[in-house]
C-alpha cells in the first residue's frame, strides 16, 4: 500500500493546524495513498501551559480530531493522527494518538507511556509529567498498511514496548514525534532504525519541524525504514507531504533471513555478582 506522511509546523492555534490536517489529508488521497501519518501534537504545539489549557478539550468536543474525522471520511483515507492533547474525564491530560478509518470512525487510541521529563545541555528544560497523565496500555491495530503499534515520541527509547508489540503481531510500527533538534540529530536515525531492525517492522515515523510560534524548535527528519534498516523516505526539514510503499513481503523476508521473533527469549533480572 501507498501511504503518506504528513511533516508539519504546527503552532498554538487548532484551527490553522486543522486546516493543515485537511490539506494533507486530501493531497494524500489525491496522490493514491491510502493511509496517512501525522506528527505527535499535530493539533497543538504551545509550551505556555496556561494558554494551551485553553485550547484543550475532551475527545468528543475536539475540533481538530473532529475535522480529521470528517477529511477521513470525504476522501476515503485511513489517518494515523500521531496524537493530539486531549482532557481526560478526571481532569488530567493525555497525549494521544489516534488511528482513524476511511469512514472516520476511531478504530483504536494510545495514549503515551514515557512521558519527556528532562534538562538538556543547550539549557531547555522539559517536564511533560507536569501536565500530562502516562498511558498504561498497549496494543496492535489492524489497519490496511497491515498489523500497527502505536507509539509517541519518546517511547522510542524504550525498546521493550516495540518487542512487545512485534511479539503481539505488529509488522509497523508508528513513531509520530516532536523531537527536539539536539536530541534529533544525535539519536533520531539510529534508533528509528534499530527499532526496524530488531523487530523486524517497517517504522513510519511523522515529525514535526521548523520553528514554532511558541519558540521551540524541532528537527524533522520524518522517515520510514524497512525492516532491514534501510531508509525508505526522509523528507529533511521542510514541511509538506512524503509517500512510500509497504507491503508484507519485506517483513516475511527479514524475519526468515534472521528469525529475532522466534529466538526471543524472556530476559531474567540480573543478579548482582
Amino acid at each position: 500500500m501507498r501511504i503518506a506522511l504528513c511533516q508539519m509546523t504546527s503552532g498554538i492555534d487548532p484551527a490553522a493546524n486543522a486546516g493543515m490536517l485537511i490539506d494533507a489529508i486530501e493531497a494524500a488521497a489525491a496522490g493514491g495513498a491510502g493511509m496517512i501519518f501525522t506528527p505527535e501534537m499535530s493539533g497543538l504545539v504551545d509550551r505556555d501551559r496556561e494558554r494551551a489549557a485553553r485550547s484543550i478539550r475532551g475527545e468528543g468536543d475536539d475540533s481538530v480530531l473532529a475535522a480529521v474525522r470528517s477529511a477521513a471520511r470525504q476522501h476515503g483515507i485511513w489517518v494515523h493522527l500521531g496524537s493530539l492533547a486531549i482532557r481526560r474525564p478526571d481532569g488530567r491530560l493525555a497525549n494521544r494518538g489516534f488511528v482513524i478509518d476511511a469512514t472516520g470512525a476511531i478504530r483504536a487510541h494510545y495514549d503515551k507511556m514515557h512521558l519527556f521529563d528532562v534538562d538538556l545541555p543547550t539549557g531547555e528544560s522539559w517536564r511533560e509529567s507536569a501536565s500530562y497523565a502516562a498511558g498504561e496500555r498497549t496494543l496492535v491495530v489492524d489497519t490496511p498498511v497491515g498489523p500497527l503499534g502505536p507509539s509517541i515520541c519518546y517511547d522510542l527509547r524504550f525498546g521493550a514496548l516495540y518487542a512487545a508489540m512485534a511479539e503481539a503481531g505488529a509488522d509497523v510500527l508508528a513513531v509520530p514525534a516532536a523531537f527536539t533538534r539536539p536530541t534529533g540529530a544525535a539519536h533520531w536515525h539510529v534508533l528509528l532504525r534499530a527499532r526496524a531492525v530488531e523487530n523486524a517492522c517497517f517504522v513510519v515515523a511523522a515529525a514535526q519541524t521548523g520553528t514554532h510560534a511558541d519558540g521551540r524548535a524541532t528537527y524533522g527528519h520524518s522517515l520510514v525504514v524497512d525492516p532491514w534498516g534501510e531508509i525508505m523516505l526522509d523528507m529533511g526539514e521542510a514541511p509538506g507531504l512524503g509517500f512510500a510503499e509497504i507491503d508484507t513481503a519485506p517483513v516475511v523476508e527479514a524475519r526468515s533471513r534472521i528469525p529475532v521473533l522466534a529466538h526471543r527469549r524472556p530476559i531474567p533480572r540480573p543478579s548482582r555478582a
